[in-house]
Parts: structure tokens; C-alpha cells; sequence
């Protein structure tokens, strides 16, 4: 096994039952990584993670840490993983202290070391001003960086992450992320799964999951630009019922509405002049255009497509 490689899974496929939800999926994530797997509610992602753990083991093919197999090995696997999980799994009537110290106790963290070490902990989260805070007390954004700390007390070698900012403030999310970003500077790898494509942006890698399957995996910028095809923003009202005249157009491949804008994907980019001038014929008044990288969600809807 290649020594940069941190995870590596080999042909995993996960049955419960007659369904199948992983098929066939293979990926490796390197050494201080920060690996986005990136999909919508129900396409596999916190299955994916529990594989990564051993919390449930695959059907067939196999998932290796640091070159161990997680299903002959899975204590020895968990002792170099940090897990925090999609929803708060804290005890509320405990206070941020107390929960630090609960999982130093769950993780044998010697007792001459989980002083220093809870101390650095609450000043790298932001915490420290709170620590005498009940849990159930504590704001969404901040029970997130509670459970980041707990996850971390063991000074783990691989973070694991499932959408840790889901149903967090815009605000309490940069926080988030500056201190993911810190941890990977350290040399931490870190996988999460998220279905923001913003936030995808942000990972040194992402892989695309849809029913079980990824169907692209690449740095964030390889993949937009993979769409092959050219792309106009159009500002306008009513984009719905421009969408549905432009998909009748023979030169538009696709169409993505964002609100009060639409992604019009263009199978000749010499036809961005007559497109606009179609949508003037209808009376649209067009506010605004030009032509734009396309988003991963772009790039997502195209190929689920």
C-alpha cells in the first residue's frame, strides 16, 4: 500500500436486505486530505462513513486505514479515527467540561494529559469562554464544535465527519471551517460528507455520490470544467417559464434556475447572442448576462441527468 494513502476502499458494496445502497465503490483518500464525499439525502453518504469506521461492515470488497483492514481490525482502526456524527450526540445536562471529560474517559486519555489537552481544545474551538456551559444551553454552531472537540480528545490521526454544518448559521459555518482548515494545516486527514455543493468547493477532493454509486471524483475545478459544454447566466423574472422555453431550443443542452438567475448550458457558445435575443422575443426582460464557469451543481444535475 502506497505510504500517502490514508483510506483506501477496495470494491465495497453494502445489501440491507434486498437493497442495495453502496455498489461497487472503490476510492482512496491521501494523508492530510481534506475529502468531501458530496450527495443528496439518501445516496449513501453516512453509510459510506460507517463503512470507513467499521461501524457496519461492507457485503463485499474491503476498507483499509493506514494499510489495517477495518473489518479484521476494526479496534485498532477506531483507536487513529475521530467521529462526530449528523446529529448532536452530547449529553445536554452536562457542561462543555464535562462532556470533554467524559469522552477522555471513553477513550482512556491518560489523566496527566487531559488537562493540557481539554486547555488546548477549548482555545482552538473558540469554546473556552463557555466551558462551564450547560450543552443543552449552547447554540447550534457551537454544539458542532463541542462535538469537533470530543471527537478530537484522543488526538485522532483521521477525522470523520458527518455534514457537521447541517442546520448551522452561515456565520457559525465559516467558524467551522477555519478550524477544519487549521486541523489539516496540522496534518490531520479529514473526510466529511455534506450535501452543501458550496462547502464542497472548499475540499482538496470530492466524490460525487448518487445511489450508491460516485460517478465523478476529482479536485472541485477538474470537475467543472469537465461539463464540456459553454455556459450564459441570464438574469430574469419569470424562470420558470423561461426554462421551459429554452429546453425546447435545439443549442441548449441544459438549464439550472438559481433563483432570479438561470445557468443556460450551450451545446455551441456562438449561439449566446441568438439565445438572448429568443428570450427578448418573449418579452422577457433580460436584467443582466454573461458568461459563467459552471457551478458543481451544474456539473451534478448534468450527470444524475
Amino acid at each position: 500500500m502506497d505510504q500517502d494513502i490514508a483510506i483506501e476502499v477496495k470494491g465495497i458494496t453494502k445489501n440491507f436486505g434486498g437493497y442495495t445502497a453502496i455498489k461497487n465503490l472503490s476510492f482512496s483518500v491521501t494523508k492530510a486530505e481534506l475529502f468531501g464525499i458530496v450527495g443528496p439525502d439518501g445516496a449513501g453518504k453516512t453509510t459510506i462513513l460507517r463503512l470507513l469506521m467499521g461501524i457496519l461492515l461492507p457485503t463485499s470488497g474491503e476498507v483499509m486505514v493506514f494499510g489495517v483492514s477495518v473489518g479484521r481490525y476494526p479496534e485498532k482502526v477506531r483507536e487513529s479515527i475521530g467521529y462526530m456524527s449528523q446529529r448532536f450526540g452530547l449529553y445536554e445536562d452536562l457542561t462543555v467540561e464535562e462532556n470533554m471529560e467524559f469522552y477522555c474517559d471513553l477513550y482512556g486519555v491518560d489523566r496527566k494529559e487531559r488537562k493540557r489537552r481539554m486547555e488546548e481544545l477549548l482555545d482552538f474551538s473558540g469554546l473556552y469562554p463557555f466551558k462551564k456551559r450547560l450543552a443543552g444551553h449552547l447554540s447550534g454552531g457551537m454544539k458542532q464544535k463541542l462535538g469537533l472537540t470530543c471527537a478530537l480528545i484522543h488526538r485522532p490521526d483521521i477525522l470523520i465527519l458527518d455534514e457537521p454544518t447541517a442546520g448551522v448559521d452561515p456565520l457559525s459555518r465559516r467558524d467551522f471551517w477555519r478550524i477544519l482548515y487549521g486541523l489539516r494545516n496540522q496534518g490531520m486527514t479529514i473526510v466529511l460528507s455534506t450535501a452543501y455543493l458550496d462547502e464542497a468547493e472548499r475540499c482538496t477532493r470530492i466524490g460525487l455520490i448518487y445511489r450508491g454509486e460516485m460517478p465523478m471524483l476529482d479536485r472541485p475545478n477538474n470537475i467543472r470544467s469537465s461539463l464540456g459544454i459553454s455556459m450564459v447566466e441570464v438574469v430574469l423574472s419569470e424562470t420558470s417559464r423561461a426554462r421551459d422555453i429554452l429546453l425546447r431550443n435545439e443549442y441548449v443542452d441544459m438549464v439550472t434556475v438559481y433563483g432570479d438567475r438561470l445557468h443556460i448550458g450551450l451545446k455551441e457558445k456562438e449561439q449566446m447572442d441568438s439565445i438572448l435575443d429568443m428570450l427578448r422575443s418573449y418579452r422577457f426582460e433580460i436584467k443582466g448576462s454573461r458568461e459563467v464557469i459552471p457551478s458543481l451543481e451544474d456539473v451534478f444535475i448534468k450527470r444524475i441527468r
